[in-house]
């Protein structure tokens, strides 16, 4: 812990290792079926932190990592943090070129790869480049650290030192980083004990499931760790593993609630589904209670903000109105909505949601006019269209470039998913801009049957014109697909929905696979449930 003159600064990752001393004995994490004790995260921080050194690793230098959701990753992430390092996940969900480019502008002092994740280093990448698990014993960032004292070391940061590079999912271009020092990331993350909680983490470490991670760590919860999102799969690991606690995107969790093994699971370890990704329209969500019962949790934030409002599960319960909101803005967050002619918006008119709050990015990582454009005196312009009710509650129409008036009325992407998830034959829609701009073009809905093809448009252009009116109805164009393609990250795709909406063939069939059942080996099997990890050689 370091003074910074005026208040007194203690570190996430302090607050971390002494839970972890205190949990020495007890199983934090569970991997591969196996459980890592704190004793043994612990370890493998001061030893990776002590490898790290070696390298030159310190204040001022950032450690980005290819990585998939293993202890190894976080114990790398930890240790970085621990020597005053800044740390960041590099987003797999992005193509070569993007992600390449992602690397070239954010430039990291060391750049470290797993076996999984070999193909996704760019040809020309100009970073130190380790390894773990793989590779000539030079090379081995887990090698070095398996020779270094497990002693505690003490950590050597201030407040204001950049502690974590967040990474976009990169879907519509070079994904954006947004920064965060020590104290902005510790005060997010530094959370109330809850030793009872079990996270389930089965996705990239992405944003919110760092943030996720941490919370529980800290807390003196367990995480248990799966490589990748499936819904038979999430289903058993929630009764086997007795989760209390889950992260989904909204596809996730519609996949998740419509699967049939919902039927057969105890479910009844849980207390909260938190849902993110966008778009969430109130009939599923209606489907959702319905089959998973009252645990859902609905959050809207974004990697520049933190969360901004909550809408838990007693909400739900007490009033099924609110089913369409996003719930109250969080204690401490500011939230405003500004209108077209720049004044600011009143209880129940709409315009764009501008935050501020302790919780907010710093800006964006080496990208001054972005962070210029989206971070001004204070306050995070979030791109997104909304309006707060009387009762405070916020509301999400959807990306400002997805939401028109017409005839008065403000027309976003969820409203018209939901009209269209009422019908019997749909299972799913996703909505969007044509050409990125509804106001200009209207919007395209891709729609998902629950019987592949089968699905009445006539009647789904009726119902949107019951919904909306004629003029509204008849710039929405509807095309339909066996599966909506999404991300690595679980959210829709919008390239690739683009691309089955503009009717080609090629990228149809890739965005199918994309949406289907994951690629062969994205869950390769291992000869030890925890590769390279420092517990396996004796001190």
């Amino acid at each position: 812990m370091q003074n910074d003159g005026n208040s007194a600064f203690r570190p996430y990752v302090d607050a971390l290792l002494d839970q972890l001393e205190t949990q020495s004995d007890r199983a934090v994490l569970r991997y591969f079926d196996h459980d890592v004790t704190g004793r043994t995260l612990r370890t493998a921080i001061f030893r990776y932190a002590r490898a790290l050194a070696v390298l030159g690793i310190g204040r001022g230098s950032l450690v980005a990592l290819l990585a998939p959701n293993c202890p190894d990753a976080l114990a790398i992430r930890y240790a970085a943090n621990l020597l005053g390092s800044a740390a960041m996940f590099v987003p797999s969900s992005t193509n070569a070129e993007r992600r390449a480019a992602l690397l070239a502008r954010v430039q990291p002092t060391l750049l470290v790869a797993f076996p999984e994740t070999l193909h996704h280093i760019p040809v020309a990448v100009e970073s130190h480049v380790l390894f773990v698990g793989v590779g000539p014993v030079s090379s081995r960032l887990d090698k070095l650290a398996q020779t270094q004292s497990d002693l505690p070391l003490r950590g050597q940061l201030s407040a204001d030192d950049l502690a974590v590079v967040v990474s976009s999912g990169g879907t519509t271009g070079v994904p954006k980083c947004s920064r965060r020092s020590f104290a902005a990331y510790s005060a997010m993350v530094c959370a109330a004990d809850d030793k009872d909680r079990r996270q389930l983490i089965n996705g990239p470490l992405a944003y919110l499931s760092q943030v996720l991670v941490d919370t529980t760590l800290i807390g003196g919860g367990t995480v248990v760790l799966k490589r990748r999102y499936d819904p038979a799969e999430t289903l058993a690991t929630i009764e086997s593993e007795r989760i209390t606690d889950v992260l989904l995107v909204e596809p996730q969790l519609f996949e998740t609630m419509d699967h049939p093994d919902v039927g057969r699971r105890n479910l009844s370890s849980l207390r909260s589904i938190t849902h993110i990704g966008g778009s969430a329209p109130a009939v599923l969500r209606q489907r959702a209670i319905a089959r998973l019962g009252p645990v859902l949790t609905h959050l809207y934030g974004a990697s520049e903000t933190g969360v901004v409002s909550i809408l838990p599960p007693s909400m739900y319960e007490a009033n099924p109105d609110l089913l369409a909101c996003a719930g109250p803005v969080r204690p401490g967050v500011e939230v405003r909505l500004r209108r077209a002619d720049g004044t600011l918006a009143l209880a129940g008119q709409c315009g764009n949601i501008e935050v501020k709050s302790a919780a907010m990015a710093d800006g964006y990582y080496h990208q001054p006019v972005e962070e210029a454009h989206e971070f001004q005196h204070g306050w995070c312009l979030t791109g997104d269209v909304g309006f707060i009710d009387e009762a405070a509650n916020l509301h999400v129409l959807g990306r400002a470039a997805d939401v028109a008036e017409i005839d008065g009325l403000t027309i976003g992407p969820t409203l018209i998913e939901d009209v269209l998830c009422r019908l019997p034959d749909v299972r799913y829609a996703v909505a969007l801009a044509a050409n990125e701009t509804a106001v200009e073009h209207g919007w395209n809905a891709l729609i998902e049957p629950w019987l592949a093809g089968q699905v009445d448009v006539a009647r789904c252009m009726r119902r949107l014109e019951i919904a909306f009116g004629r003029s509204v109805a008849r710039r929405i164009r509807i095309a339909v697909a066996d599966r909506v393609p999404l991300t690595e990250q679980g959210k829709a795709d919008r390239g690739a929905i683009e691309a089955v909406l503009q009717g080609d063939s090629q990228l149809n069939r890739a965005s199918r696979q994309l949406a289907g059942n994951a690629p062969p080996n994205a869950n390769p099997p291992h000869d030890t449930p925890i590769i390279g990890f420092p517990q396996q050689v004796s001190a």
